[in-house]
This record gives C-alpha cells, sequence and structure tokens, in this order.
C-alpha cells in the first residue's frame, strides 16, 4: 500500500511550492474555546514530542507578521491559548515549518466563542484544531506509529468528529491559488484530503466531513449512527477495526495504511465507500464562490466515495 502513496509537488507562478503531499489530522470540537484551550495545548505538547525540534519554525503573529518561533515565539502561542483574556469571537495559532513554501509540518487551531453573537445562532460552528506531516514521517516510522500519535492526540481532545488522511499539505487556504492545477490530482486520487480548517469549523458542528483513514466519531454522531456494535456489522470488513475511546467515543481505521485512492489503478475500496454512504447523511456543505472549486463541486467532491 505505502508505494500507491503518490508525491506530489504544486508550484505556484514563482515557483514556490504551494501544494505538497502529506498527512492531515483534524479534530472539530462543539465546544468553545475556554471549554478546549488546556487540551489543545497539552495536544499540541504532544505533537511536538513526536517530531523533530526543528519541525516547526515560524508563527503567524496578531498584526500579521510571521516570525520566528523561538523560546519567546513559544511563551506567546502559551499565553495566547491559555492565558490571555478573551476578545472577540474567535482565536487563531497558525504554526509552520518553512514560510515560502508550504512544508510538511503545520499547526492550526481556530477557537470560537460559541455564545458570540457572531456563531450563537449557528449550529455549525465548532473550536477546531489540526495537524500535518510530511508523507516521509509516515514512510519513516510506519503507520501503527502514526496511529497510536492520532490516537494520543485524539484522547486529549473533546472531538465530536476527526479524522487523519492523506492530504494535499498546505499553508492554511493558500491550496487556493494553484486549485485549478489541482484539479485533475483531485479527480485522480480520492484518497487525498483538501482542507481547509477555518471553513469546516465553521460549518460541520455535529456533523461528519467524510470517510478517512483513520476515523473518528465522537457524541451524538457515534449515537445517531446506531453505536459502536451495529458500526460493527455494516462495517464487517477484514481490514477495519474498531478501538472505543472513552466518552462513547470510536476510532476506525479502515486498513493498515492510507490509501491514495488512484482512480488510475483502481476503484474506491470497500469499506471506504461503505462508511462514506453511512456518514453521507451527516455530511457538512462547503464551498464558496471559488471557479472552478465552488459550492457545487465541493458537494459533488465530498460525495465521491459514496459512488
Amino acid at each position: 500500500m505505502k508505494k500507491n502513496i503518490p508525491v506530489i509537488r504544486v508550484p505556484n507562478r514563482n515557483g514556490d511550492v504551494e501544494v505538497r503531499d502529506g498527512v492531515i489530522l483534524c479534530f472539530f470540537m462543539r465546544r468553545s474555546h475556554e471549554e478546549v484551550a488546556v487540551a489543545v495545548w497539552g495536544a499540541l505538547q504532544a505533537y511536538r514530542r513526536a517530531i523533530s525540534p526543528q519541525s516547526l519554525n515560524w508563527y503567524g503573529s496578531d498584526d500579521g507578521d510571521t516570525l520566528p518561533l523561538d523560546d519567546q515565539g513559544w511563551e506567546h502561542i502559551r499565553k495566547k491559548l491559555l492565558d490571555r483574556p478573551w476578545a472577540g469571537a474567535a482565536r487563531h495559532v497558525s504554526l509552520a515549518e518553512a514560510t515560502g513554501e508550504a512544508g510538511g509540518y503545520h499547526f492550526n487551531y481556530d477557537g470560537r466563542q460559541l455564545e458570540h453573537p457572531m456563531f450563537s445562532r449557528s449550529k455549525g460552528a465548532t473550536s477546531a484544531v489540526s495537524f500535518s506531516f510530511p508523507t516521509e514521517y509516515l514512510l519513516e516510522h510506519g503507520p501503527a506509529h502514526l496511529r497510536a500519535l492520532a490516537l494520543e492526540l485524539g484522547r486529549e481532545l473533546p472531538f465530536s468528529f476527526g479524522y487523519a488522511s492523506l492530504a494535499f499539505v498546505s499553508h492554511p487556504g493558500l491550496w487556493y491559488g494553484v486549485r485549478r492545477q489541482l484539479l485533475d490530482l483531485l479527480q485522480r486520487y480520492l484518497g487525498l484530503d483538501l482542507y481547509l480548517l477555518s471553513e469546516t469549523g465553521d460549518v460541520i458542528g455535529t456533523g461528519a466531513r467524510g470517510a478517512y483513514w483513520l476515523t473518528f466519531l465522537g457524541q451524538p454522531l457515534l449515537g445517531q449512527l446506531g453505536g459502536t456494535e451495529a458500526l460493527r456489522q455494516r462495517l464487517s470488513f477484514p481490514e477495519v477495526t474498531f478501538e472505543p475511546m472513552e466518552d462513547a467515543r470510536l476510532l476506525l481505521t479502515l486498513d493498515e495504511w492510507p490509501d491514495a485512492i488512484d482512480t488510475a489503478k483502481g476503484g474506491v475500496p470497500p469499506q471506504y465507500r461503505a462508511l462514506a454512504r453511512l456518514l453521507e447523511p451527516y455530511l457538512c456543505e462547503e464551498g464558496g464562490d471559488w471557479p472552478p472549486m465552488n459550492r457545487e463541486f465541493m458537494h459533488r467532491w465530498f460525495r465521491r466515495l459514496c459512488q
């Protein structure tokens, strides 16, 4: 399976790599920032321990600059997450390996104050966090290691939905600038995720985003699907494993290795299709006026594994 992971580099007009292959891990929590801040900080520390010290080098400052992530920068991030009095509707933290190119390592957090007028009438708003890895990390350490790390991070976080997947990795939203170059890749590699944490965090609520290599199901979604035992019966494939978690949550693993689902070499694996069909009624809707990736395109893309 690992031999089927594509090597992807998508440059912009200046030749800088805007998108590369990697692995993305995302969690969505229908909780306000102050309810999840300590857990997010704990998960970030676990991520730091798992990667090399030089993997995260820059952070986005409050005034829009990109600054070196030295000891002073880490203290700024800690205070921003844990100590700073709340002001406004949202709080953002963005850490990256590199500035000019996509890099493989990113940490992004969008904390929201769900009681704020901006979000209080929305059933879709969540606090959301993501961690990315270059494909080389997966190949070096193996899928069992990455799965164990994902499970460790998930245990820290009160998620309603989460996932880990091969992905088109970029700085937040910068794939938008090369979206036309991505079209053929999206249509060929159905198992590579195209993510925009802030947008998904605005609309997913307690729903789902799709079927992934690692799919984390929290409440109420797991209950709406009938619970763990019902899923065991409906996903009775030899590749699928079930890992019950605290607070009536579940990690589904669809295979030993993540699958790029290369349509040039085969179809959608049956366990991916089965889970995608179960989750289809709960999928969120994303996409704006970004030709050709408008709302209609994204609606179809989210359902690409159901066919």
